[in-house]
């Protein structure tokens, strides 16, 4: 199967810093290797790797460090193309020079029906093996299952901003609320919001969000200069109109374990309290993606995580999806993706307004939550200029409920 990683985002993003000459030309290349992947045309794949070769050892080291992610795309194609076409040498060759490259996605290397020729190869299980630690994103998770439930470093406690802040009423008359979550009860107008939102402003991977980051100044910008917002702005956003609803919400970022330091991706999501359910429900705006149990009773980040690591089987909502375009599935979203982002989790301290522009003399805490696995545990504060970072291992500090 081709490959195309979740890294493609930010190295789109990062081209943009580039000469357009140069973008240009890896993506016409990249095109022109998919074409010949379809076509199994192992020569034609070989001119285009030369021409790229050439290209790309002409760059600076900065600019091979920012394209070398088409190093890892280029070889492991050409390995899949040698694998249809019947070549276990080559193909074995092409995927060593990938993962040589940095290539590290151990659960597709094990699913990709396009490697099926030399999955049982001994050089294959040499290769892979190794990859497990940094890509197996389940086997990683489940070795991060356990806390410190005795872990009381002094971490300050969450607020909720109330509905009756002159920002949050402005916000929900604004965008008239009370009419989008609906008369039903609170679970229907939690789910309305989160549709009302996916539809209203399109998930844009690719750019950073407005320098304002409230809801009433973004979606004003969206709508002014037709763009949308990346996940942090789509759970921004969504936040603040649960907030000024009346409903406690904070936004969570999901990171990696990373500990090769070259996953630059994250995925910011909310987890928002329902009174009727006694807990905290996951939200995802920019996948319109909500999480259940066999049941089909909604889950929080927390439980959805312990299920990852215990096993016990997830479903999402049939209508998940991104930007109206393509259906989100299961075992990418779940099993994949954010099991490789549900390591560990952050967000603001204070769930209000405007939490995240930067203004002077204005200093922003979150609070971390690490597994005892992690490899870096110090310091148990970070600070900076404009922001603290606390650091805790203990779920119950992390979780509490409003």
């Amino acid at each position: 199967m081709l490959f195309f990683s979740f890294l493609t985002m930010i190295a789109s993003c990062q081209n943009a810093a580039h000469e357009k000459n140069t973008d240009a030309f890896f993506a016409r290349q990249d095109s022109l290797f998919v074409r010949a992947y379809e076509k199994h045309d192992t020569a034609a794949y070989q001119n285009l790797l030369t021409e790229f070769k050439a290209r790309y050892h002409n760059l600076s080291a900065s600019a091979q460090k920012l394209y070398s992610f088409y190093f890892q795309n280029a070889y492991y194609n050409l390995c899949c193309t040698y694998a249809l076409t019947g070549n276990k040498l080559m193909a074995l060759k092409y995927l060593k020079e990938s993962i040589q490259s940095g290539y590290f996605d151990y659960s597709h290397l094990q699913s990709d029906k396009d490697l099926d020729l030399i999955r049982k190869e001994p050089e294959f299980r040499v290769l892979v093996e190794p990859l497990r630690n940094t890509g197996d994103y389940p086997f990683i998770l489940k070795k991060a299952g356990k806390y410190n439930l005795d872990d009381n470093r002094n971490i300050p406690a969450f607020t909720y901003q109330s509905s009756d802040n002159p920002n949050l009423i402005i916000l929900r008359k604004s965008f008239n609320l009370d009419s989008i979550a609906g008369s039903g009860d609170e679970i229907s107008k939690i789910k309305n919001m989160l549709h009302w939102i996916h539809n209203l402003i399109p998930h844009d991977g690719n750019h950073d969000n407005p320098v304002v980051k409230n809801a009433k100044s973004m979606v004003a910008e969206c709508k002014m200069d037709h763009r949308g917002l990346n996940c942090r702005g789509l759970a921004t956003v969504l936040n603040e109109c649960y907030l000024s609803m009346g409903i406690k919400s904070r936004f969570i970022t999901c990171l990696p374990k990373d500990s090769l330091k070259r996953d630059m991706d994250c995925h910011v999501i909310n987890m928002v309290y329902s009174k009727s359910m006694k807990k905290w429900l996951w939200i995802d705006p920019t996948n319109e993606a909500y999480v259940m149990n066999e049941k089909g009773e909604m889950l929080g980040i927390e439980e959805v995580r312990e299920q990852i690591i215990s096993d016990q089987p997830l479903v999402i909502n049939s209508d998940a999806n991104w930007n109206n375009k393509s259906a989100i599935v299961l075992t990418d979203y779940i099993y994949r993706y954010m099991a490789k982002n549900l390591y560990m989790l952050e967000c603001p301290v204070n769930s209000e307004y405007d939490s995240e522009t930067i203004a002077p003399g204005k200093t922003i805490s979150y609070i971390r939550l690490l597994p005892l696995e992690y490899f870096k545990q110090l310091p148990d504060k970070e600070e900076g200029s404009r922001m603290i970072v606390y650091k805790t291992n203990n779920p119950k500090l992390f979780w509490q409920l409003p």
